[in-house]
């Protein structure tokens, strides 16, 4: 089971260096249903390997100058804040609640990053050089923070979605400069878990070994992976990890009822059909878009 654990540890580290997150969205359910330890404990445990393995992943990431520092020291900021009073809070939460709220911010999230960007969206993308704004940063540190103390996740799949889609970052520069949030806020949120909650530091420093030697392997693959593909890898990693998350926390009367079938079957027809809508208005141009393209030549 060790060899499992330390083997499964090294794709926690090759997550965060290649995604910028996904660490914890692996550790916690290692360590609850590998080796064995109650939620709150391996949330804990998890805060720990996760900012202790970006620090190792980000080395390479600044090297190749894919940190964005005034937005990340920033963004941490607010994040340790929001962290720490996740974590101090998370005391008084049961454990199948922190982990049901997981799995399903994990698949929200998903939602996000799957989600094709419209034109404008592109358009507006800031260039490489500036900065978010301050009040952006703020609102978003605070509210990532937060789930960050209170599910024991580093938040990379929530700081990866902030700085890329709303914050208008090249995903690459995202993903570096996430570890520098992940790896601040992760330290702020094991430090409010450690009032109620102890940790075997041997079996968190063993994952934490494994998983640093797979961050540093897969921050050297970053660059090396288009963007796209690079985002539609996470969306996609999230989904997997949020149904395998919320099917074993779910009783299993939940899923034979038929009101669950009736909703997954309307979720499902709603995407489809939008996906189809989409793409009718994109092979079909509206007629009056024509007609303003002629008036705009004339």
């Amino acid at each position: 089971m060790t060899a499992l654990i330390i083997a499964v540890s090294l794709l926690i580290g090759v997550s965060l260096g290649i995604l910028g997150g996904g660490g914890s969205i692996l550790t916690v359910p290692i360590l609850v249903y590998l080796a064995g330890q109650d939620t709150k404990e391996a949330i804990a445990t998890s805060l720990f390997v996760v900012g202790a393995t970006s620090l190792a992943a980000l080395i390479p990431h600044a090297w190749v100058h894919r940190v964005r520092w005034k937005t990340g020291l920033l963004f941490g900021a607010f994040s340790m804040a929001g962290a720490y009073a996740g974590g101090r809070l998370a005391e008084y939460i049961s454990g199948t609640i922190l982990l049901i709220a997981f799995a399903l911010m994990m698949l929200a999230t998903a939602f996000a990053m799957l989600r094709k960007p419209r034109d404008g969206a592109k358009k507006a993308t800031r260039p490489a050089h500036r900065d978010l704004p301050l009040k952006h940063i703020a609102v978003e540190g605070l509210v990532v923070g937060a789930v960050t103390g209170l599910v024991g996740s580093g938040g990379g799949f929530l700081v990866v979605p902030a700085l890329a889609i709303l914050g208008g970052l090249p995903m690459g520069i995202a993903v570096g400069t996430s570890l520098l949030v992940i790896a601040m806020k992760s330290f702020a949120g094991l430090a409010g878990h450690l009032s109620g909650v102890s940790i075997d530091w041997g079996l968190a420093l063993t994952v934490t070994v494994a998983a640093v030697i797979g961050s540093l392997i897969g921050a050297r693959l970053a660059g090396r992976i288009p963007q796209d593909a690079l985002r539609k890898t996470f969306g996609w990693f999230v989904v997997v990890m949020g149904v395998f998350v919320l099917a074993q926390q779910l009783d299993p009367g939940v899923w034979t009822h038929p009101a669950t079938w009736a909703v997954l079957g309307a979720a499902a027809s709603t995407g489809v059909a939008t996906r189809f809508w989409r793409r009718s208005r994109t092979t079909h141009p509206r007629p009056t878009s024509r007609a303003r393209q002629g008036t705009a030549l004339k």
